[in-house]
């Protein structure tokens, strides 16, 4: 079970941690609201003492408050906190026209350029849907980026650049990277780096009736993760920016969407 911890103001007469099962999106989460505190110390001392009871509860995930200060705190108690990843590259198509129309730059004809060390199921997504979205996409891998081009090209009729120059990389308005590259300026308009938690989400809207369902204290992203992560939500549930998302016309391919199949297991031959 994940947890909810949320900071609460100090009631006279309640508890200052309070644990309780509630519903969230037809899942079961423990909601657990802390007193806040104007003394560091204290809060720090209220947080270890809600890991622990979550811990003997056997809840090993936690989704913090939103700005949470004390990420060190849970992992002392062996809880787990929400990680973001999984989000963050389910989004990256989504998350670059959001940052193309923020840069005021023109998403159909813009140049998306995609770096990866090897080619999982998360990549040939990505590719596949900035294909779909943009004119001119880049992709730099090292392997099995042959087998995606064909398939592009059969299935939907878009085709790639494989093997850009560093300059083509560093000239395209947006880049996405799912690894760190240290010989890339890092320069470009928009610059998603999939595997940096730190790198802040995009505003990110759901539909209305999930929106209304989440508490405000929390994590947004963390929450949207472990929400996500339970089945909760749908990858189409999730839009980078505001209003939904601006999709081409779906194409419709012959077979199964070139994500759906394990591509990617062909590159150990």
């Amino acid at each position: 079970m994940v947890a909810l911890l949320l900071w609460k103001d100090p009631q006279k007469g309640q508890k200052r941690i309070q644990i309780e099962e509630r519903p969230l999106l037809r899942t079961r989460f423990l909601w657990v609201e802390i007193a806040r505190s104007p003394h560091p110390a204290v809060r720090r001392r209220r947080l270890l003492a809600a890991a622990r009871r979550l811990r003997k509860l056997g809840v090993s995930q936690v989704v913090p408050p939103a700005d949470f200060s004390h990420g060190d705190l849970p992992e002392k108690c062996g809880l787990r906190i929400t990680g973001t990843l999984a989000l963050r590259r389910s989004l990256a198509a989504d998350w670059v026209r959001a940052g193309l129309e923020s840069e005021r730059l023109p998403v159909a004809g813009a140049r998306v350029a995609v770096t990866a060390s090897v080619l999982t199921g998360e990549v040939v997504r990505t590719v596949t849907e900035l294909c779909l979205r943009h004119r001119y996409v880049l992709l730099d891998l090292p392997y099995g980026g042959e087998d995606l081009c064909r398939q592009l090209r059969r299935e939907y009729g878009v085709s790639l650049l494989l093997g850009p120059s560093r300059e083509q990389l560093e000239g395209a308005e947006a880049l996405v990277l799912f690894d760190l590259r240290r010989d890339l300026s890092m320069a470009n308009p928009v610059v998603l780096r999939l595997y940096d938690e730190s790198q802040p989400l995009p505003a990110l809207s759901l539909p209305p009736e999930a929106e209304a369902a989440l508490p405000e204290e929390a994590d947004r992203g963390r929450l949207l993760a472990a929400l996500r992560e339970a089945g909760c939500l749908r990858r189409e549930d999730v839009t980078a920016g505001v209003g939904p998302a601006k999709s081409p016309e779906p194409l419709q391919p012959a077979s199964a969407p070139v994500w759906a199949r394990p591509l990617w297991k062909k590159t150990g031959r």
